[in-house]
């Protein structure tokens, strides 16, 4: 048995496929999904989305949004997603660091807001890279 996995972002089809089980970063913690999973709507944070295809575990970095599950099917409407396989390493590192300087000489809330917002975002994707090497 498996289940229809669609993320979607204001652009463009991510993922359209059927697979055996995800699990979601949510922003009340991690969800994992099998099939018949009872039907549930739910904020998405920004984190990892990990997809397993038989035997095979791939990671997506998601930026942020909502998911809806019900009859074995999953819609994940999300800011942005980029497949761990996609991402570059060394800018992604780079991105990161980058990130992190930039927190270090934020100054007021809303510099700090985002800041920190970039950071995890940055941190996501090199995370869904190192969860793929």
């Amino acid at each position: 048995m498996t289940l229809n996995l669609c993320v979607l972002t204001p652009n463009r089809i991510v993922w359209d496929s059927e697979v055996k089980e995800i699990i979601l970063s949510t922003n009340s913690g991690q969800i994992g999904i099998l099939p018949n999973h009872a039907p549930i709507a739910t904020a998405v944070d920004i984190g990892i989305l990990r997809i397993r295809l038989k035997d095979q575990w791939l990671t997506m970095a998601l930026m942020g949004g909502f998911a809806r599950i019900g009859n074995n099917e999953i819609t994940v409407l999300v800011n942005d997603a980029e497949k761990g396989s996609d991402i570059d390493t060394q800018e992604a590192q780079q991105t990161l660091e980058i990130a992190e300087a930039n927190l270090k000489k934020a100054e007021g809330k809303r510099q700090i807001i985002e800041a920190n917002l970039a950071l995890r975002r940055a941190r996501t994707r090199v995370e869904a890279v190192n969860a793929i090497s």
